[in-house]
């Protein structure tokens, strides 16, 4: 059996937790605790977070795209595969080591996405970068935990809250889209994006795509304008 290597640890902020980095073979796992939270064999419903917000691009000549979480990179590539020249893309990571792990032992994984000169990497908090961009953003994406109830931290949980769904509007142009990722439904969250002001859609989508796994739920949250 192939042994599974511990590679790196790093700490959570706000007390979130620690984070650890594992290989086994060509496969890296990001683990909180016992628990996988991703793994870089299983990427399909992160690769439709992307998809199905940049098909509603279409029509935008640069749009400017937010992505919360940059994880094993999955949801970015997609979106640089579906996006245009002019497209710019900010990619908001709380954990610097993640953006260091991207670089060196995953990098393989990560390709040359992170050197794309349409990808401005931010290490900070997606919430605070949200905050400081009224109408600047054709869409946000956000893949920053386990869905509207936060399992890493506890913090993301503002993001989903009212308040949270406010700033994402606001930060939003008119049409401009919020899309949420999430390991399951949620139907109270479906109910506070609507009645936040959004035209909400639920979109599932298979853990590894075509080959199947486990049922995901992405929000397409669409703030109504010209």
């Amino acid at each position: 059996m192939i042994p599974l290597v511990h590679l790196d640890t790093a700490q959570v902020p706000d007390g979130g937790g620690e984070l650890r980095l594992m290989q086994r073979g060509d496969e890296f796992m990001i683990m909180l605790g016992s628990t996988s939270l991703m793994t870089s064999r299983r990427s399909g419903s992160e690769e439709t977070l992307a998809t199905v917000v940049c098909d509603r691009l279409k029509s935008r000549r640069a749009p400017r795209i937010l992505i919360g979480g940059l994880g094993m990179g999955f949801t970015l590539r997609a979106a640089l595969e579906a996006l245009g020249p002019e497209a710019q893309i900010v990619v908001a990571e709380l954990v610097p080591a993640v953006v260091a792990w991207a670089k060196g032992p995953m990098a393989e994984v990560f390709g040359d996405c992170l050197t794309d000169p349409r990808v401005t990497i931010e290490e900070k908090d997606v919430g605070k970068v949200i905050a400081a961009a009224p109408l600047a953003y054709d869409a946000i994406l956000l893949d920053v935990d386990n869905g509207p109830e936060g399992l890493t931290r506890r913090a993301n949980d503002a993001l989903y809250d009212r308040d949270g769904l406010r700033a994402a509007r606001t930060a939003l142009r008119p049409r401009g889209m919020l899309a949420v990722w999430s390991s399951g439904p949620d139907h109270k969250f479906t109910q506070r994006l609507k009645q936040s002001g959004f035209e909400t859609e639920e979109v599932k989508a298979r853990a590894n795509g075509a080959r199947g796994g486990a049922w995901h739920m992405i929000w397409l949250a669409t703030r109504p304008g010209h």
